[in-house]
């Protein structure tokens, strides 16, 4: 095969056949690389179709591999072995995150990694990662669970939870409060954290309409710093999640559990299923998942 004809093989028909070689299976193969089954088949079938020949035996149970596909098997492996040589030099990782996030678990995940590793921290706001990552422009985006991701595509795991409170400026009736209720706060001018066009709703958005309230924000903002600016100068009152104002600067503020919030943010790793983990990345994955959660008062 001259080089020009490589440039019709994609990658992920190769992780897709080595997968199901090594796992004995279509479906074992997919939960190993994460992805479905039925775009397993569709990977192997692609390659069968350009290589011209069968790889797997479909009639057994599992599916067993052809001569050709057990030819095919070590040169497949060698191609992916030398792909991750090839990662593992470079090890550069574009982290995706939104502030408050950034603050918090970006020092300690690029604490946790080898020198070779490189880090390249992307900040945005949190609807935005999605498509980042969609793009390719992310390796990995952490950011909240909701609003939900519209791509099929991306998978997550929730990484910790966090409450939601209230910030009100020092001296306010109600600052010095155990906790408040979501009543109190619906009567009084609100500075939330997001946006709500598009039907994608923040966390704050969703623990007023479960409890049957729709107070209006005077301002909203997706930058913590500005939203306690804005109490701090008595414009309002903020709802927002924890780790968003407790890793800001809460001189002239309060912060007050809402005691009957009923939502809390749930954060999570995402990645794309269907791109190879490069080494780094893998590393920096675990470095992620090895930082302890997040505590609250």
């Amino acid at each position: 095969m001259d080089l020009t004809a490589a440039y019709g093989f994609r990658m992920d028909w190769i992780v897709s056949f080595v997968a199901v070689a090594r796992h004995g299976g279509f479906s074992a193969a997919g939960k190993a690389v994460f992805r479905g089954q039925s775009r397993i088949s569709e990977h192997v079938a692609e390659l069968e179709r350009a290589l011209g020949v069968q790889l797997f035996d479909r009639t057994a149970h599992p599916a067993r591999l052809t001569p050709e596909g057990r030819a095919l098997v070590p040169h497949a492996e060698e191609i992916l072995r030398r792909l991750n040589d090839l990662a593992s030099a470079g090890g550069e990782v574009r982290f995706g995150t939104y502030p408050s996030a950034a603050a918090w678990l970006f020092p300690q995940v690029a604490q946790r990694l080898p020198a070779e590793v490189r880090l390249h921290l992307v900040e945005g706001p949190s609807i935005e990662l999605e498509g980042a990552l969609g793009r390719g422009e992310v390796d990995l985006a952490i950011r909240p669970v909701h609003p939900l991701v519209a791509s099929e595509s991306l998978d997550h795991e929730v990484l910790w939870t966090e409450p939601l409170v209230a910030v009100f400026q020092q001296g306010h009736p109600l600052a010095s409060a155990e906790s408040v209720g979501l009543d109190q706060l619906a009567n009084l001018p609100l500075i939330s954290i997001g946006e709500t066009s598009g039907g994608r709703q923040f966390e704050s958005h969703l623990a007023f309409a479960s409890a049957g309230l729709n107070p209006e924000s005077v301002y909203r903002t997706n930058q913590p710093q500005t939203l306690l600016s804005l109490v701090r100068h008595g414009l309002g009152t903020g709802v927002t999640n924890a780790l968003a104002v407790t890793t800001a600067n809460l001189t002239g503020v309060r912060l007050v559990p809402i005691r009957d919030a009923g939502v809390e943010r749930q954060v999570a790793i995402f990645v794309h299923r269907d791109r190879p983990r490069t080494p780094a990345l893998e590393q920096v994955i675990a470095a992620v998942q090895a930082v302890q959660p997040p505590t609250w008062p």
